[in-house]
């Protein structure tokens, strides 16, 4: 296995930048897509995950969202759901038409609020052949209808594949929260955006980290109160028959583990459901992040 620095063309052009990790072997591998949730970048676990993936002998994308880390784009610190699900398919395009990967077999994980994105990836995009969805914002959930949401979907899966320039990823005029911190790092009292303490205590000790390149402000466009609502619920019973994966967290208070089960409820077959006791971020450390990382590498053996 080796890991090389790559950058590629998202939306009209924006360029992000990771890292391409490939498996022992000179025949074309299976492929994976992965990115972070909110705010986070790359070196804040990802690589723990990817090195697990590219030993099972998966070719694995890791990079981050426009507007953050090593990636291009700008405003800094700006964080659009639809642009970040629109990139996605660009990831899948430029990892598919490498030479190591067979572009047959791509899979889309994500953690957190990308792990709501690859649920309306994977449900809009049929080069999709795997989803993995960690510790995921799944739904909006509450007393939320998904009975019948057929308009409701395809008005998502309209605004993912606009590249028009004036739909939801990109629009500057849409719904806006902050410029915010993630965390309370000061004390002070003002706002943050994550105000739980396990938010506050694993973004800043590995956000903290020299090469994390993390920034405690952020400002979310277009994520709330849109035409049409992101909402991942509405998508999750289309992936199927895609195979799914959810990882999820028992105690998780920022993205609701009852959501979060109830939306796999609603999703099709074959699907699976790993159940990681603890909170949101139990998974990115230690036994638990091996924990979830062997039953990625299983779904992934069978399904990919």
């Amino acid at each position: 296995m080796r890991r090389d620095d790559v950058e590629f063309a998202g939306h009209a052009g924006n360029l992000l930048r990771g890292w391409l990790y490939l498996p022992a072997g000179d025949q074309p591998a299976p492929g994976l897509v992965m990115a972070h949730g909110l705010s986070a970048t790359k070196e804040m676990a990802l690589d723990d995950f990817a090195e697990v993936f590219a030993d099972a002998g998966f070719c694995v994308l890791v990079y981050d969202h426009r507007n953050l880390g090593a990636s291009d784009g700008l405003p800094r610190q700006e964080i659009n759901p639809w642009a970040q699900a629109r990139d996605y398919r660009h990831a899948i395009g430029w990892l598919s038409e490498r030479p190591e990967v067979d572009g047959d077999r791509i899979g889309i994980w994500g953690s957190s609020f990308s792990g709501g994105e690859v649920i309306v990836v994977g449900a809009c995009d049929e080069r999709v052949k795997a989803v993995v969805a960690n510790v995921p914002f799944a739904a909006l959930g509450g007393d939320i209808d998904y009975s019948e949401p057929a308009a409701r979907f395809e008005a998502m899966r309209e605004a993912l594949f606009d590249e028009s320039g004036s739909g939801l990823a990109d629009s500057e005029k849409g719904p806006v929260v902050g410029p915010i911190a993630v965390v309370d790092e000061t004390g002070d009292g003002r706002p943050v955006f994550l105000p739980q303490p396990e938010s506050k205590e694993w973004f800043l000790r590995r956000g903290g980290e020299p090469e994390s390149r993390w920034r405690n402000q952020i400002t979310i466009r277009n994520a709330f109160g849109t035409d049409p609502v992101y909402d991942p619920g509405v998508c999750i019973d289309r992936i199927a028959p895609t195979p799914l994966l959810m990882v999820v967290a028992t105690e998780d208070r920022l993205a609701s583990t009852a959501d979060a089960r109830a939306a796999f409820e609603r999703a099709g077959e074959p699907k699976r459901l790993e159940l990681i006791e603890g909170h949101h971020f139990t998974p990115y450390d230690g036994e638990p992040l091996a924990r979830a990382a062997r039953a990625t590498r299983a779904f992934l053996l069978e399904y990919l």
